[in-house]
């Protein structure tokens, strides 16, 4: 997938070839770096030369003391789960297509809360506090419990 084009319907522009699809960013200038990286199996986060606090969703300014001397830096890509709830059902496309699934809430060891989706896991099996890691999804961050040898999921995974 062409991930040089913006995509989706969450606010870029749409090139056809994934229009009805909800799952997909839209990608603009600002958070382009931060796809891209995804795209390579990397996962950032914003940290602020002010405070030195990290935060994430990408913004261009920090949102605890409002500085814009803001960076993007590498993060490790491991996590605890806080918190998630299983979907049974979802009618946006692929959604779908891949109910069950697990949305979730992670805290990153580096600080950062994110919302995301755990994959590879059982649903008896999960637990507030568990250690996950990333992986990736058609160039999309989603977390799996710790200890997986794969760096990317299947398509079809979720």
């Amino acid at each position: 997938m062409d991930r040089s084009a913006d995509r989706g319907t969450g606010g870029g522009a749409d090139t056809g070839e994934d229009r009805g699809r909800f799952d997909l960013p839209g990608i603009d200038a600002f958070t382009r770096t931060y796809w891209d990286a995804a795209a390579e199996g990397r996962l950032l986060v914003r940290r602020c030369g002010d405070c030195g606090r990290a935060h994430h969703y990408p913004r261009e300014f920090c949102p605890y003391c409002w500085s814009e001397d803001v960076v993007w830096e590498a993060v490790s890509g491991r996590a605890t789960l806080y918190t998630w709830s299983v979907v049974h059902r979802n009618d946006l496309p692929p959604f779908g297509e891949r109910t069950p699934y697990v949305a979730a809430v992670v805290d990153l060891d580096e600080g950062p809360r994110m919302m995301t989706e755990v994959v590879e896991g059982t649903e008896g099996g999960l637990r507030v506090g568990m250690g996950l890691e990333v992986a990736f999804r058609e160039g999309v961050p989603v977390f799996r419990p710790r200890g997986g040898g794969r760096t990317a999921v299947r398509a079809s995974m979720g």
